[in-house]
């Protein structure tokens, strides 16, 4: 450890993302499924302030309604605070103040952006200098998200989404989210797709790969080839424990302003590409008259960063 203290209070801000490709194979026999994914960070953020104190506690804030995010040990922050000082050696605690901007249970990794914050933050508060190789490893440990979260940016994700190479993308992307007041539970989604595809006795691949398309897409800046390509196998099981999903997509990919829509990892929140800032204000109005809250957000943007507290 570097110093015992270098900071009275910490504060890291990490984005939301969103799978702008999601491939998913079938169950392993740990539970967990294999799945390529093309990450984007997209510019919603969550921010951790983090303070010294003798225990490990959280508190929530925010724009977005955070009654269903845990206040004790099931919060993916406080197990990520946890998780460096134990590997650390730190025998102190901390306060994360969590400042929430990203939907909870909404696909968008809001959870898992908060871990990577709170990862940050205690080795940054602590003086531990963990690095960053060490602190990703920890953060794969922590959820298939979180690693990504750190990172930002655009990503390919294999293995449990966590296994990443960053990508080449060019210029900036611009969506319209359409965020859920009910959030969607990423383990249901994934149990109810692995009943459909019994069902209907469809065999996911045994090795998922993201389509060469969206790494062209990417790497030209072309959001018209990249709606094209847009790809996220949980969406027909999402779709089908919320039907009304459907109807937005439905609303939302009619609209001249709109590429293409997709949801978001495993839902609810939906999210529509737009060619430029000023189709996606067009979209955004569009939809926001049509009754849905809707948000102008952009991608790639930086991962978990500190910033001035």
């Amino acid at each position: 450890m570097s110093q015992a203290f270098i900071a009275d209070r910490v504060r890291v801000r990490a984005p939301g993302k969103l799978n702008v490709f999601f491939e998913v194979g079938g169950v392993q026999d740990d539970g967990y499924h294999d799945v390529a994914s093309a990450y984007q960070a997209v510019s919603l953020y969550e921010e951790v302030w983090a303070s010294h104190s003798d225990d490990f506690t959280v508190s929530v804030s925010g724009s977005i309604d955070s009654t269903d995010v845990p206040l004790d040990d099931r919060n993916l922050a406080v197990r990520a605070a946890r998780l460096v000082a134990r590997t650390a050696g730190y025998e102190g605690g901390v306060h994360l103040d969590i400042v929430k901007g990203v939907p909870v249970a909404g696909g968008m990794g809001g959870g898992s952006a908060d871990a990577a914050a709170a990862l940050v933050a205690c080795d940054a508060l602590w003086g531990t200098d963990l690095g960053g190789q060490r602190l990703q490893r920890l953060a794969a440990r922590l959820g298939a998200d979180v690693p990504f979260a750190m990172l930002g940016g655009t990503a390919i994700g294999t293995g449990r989404g966590d296994q990443l190479s960053p990508a080449l993308a060019k210029g900036r992307f611009d969506w319209v989210i359409v965020p859920s007041s009910e959030g969607l539970s990423t383990p249901e989604v994934y149990s109810h797709l692995d009943r459909m595809r019994g069902a209907s006795d469809i065999r996911p691949t045994s090795s998922p790969d993201v389509d060469p398309a969206v790494l062209q897409a990417l790497r030209a800046g072309d959001a018209v080839a990249l709606a094209a390509a847009l790809r996220n196998d949980l969406q027909t099981a999402a779709l089908s424990l919320r039907p009304s999903l459907r109807d937005l997509l439905e609303l939302g990919e009619s609209i001249d302003s709109s590429l293409g829509g997709i949801v978001s990892g495993s839902g609810p929140t939906v999210a529509f590409l737009a060619e430029g800032p000023e189709a996606a204000l067009e979209l955004q109005v569009t939809l926001s008259a049509a009754g849905y809250e809707a948000l102008h957000v952009h991608g790639p943007v930086s991962g978990a960063r500190i910033l001035p507290a």
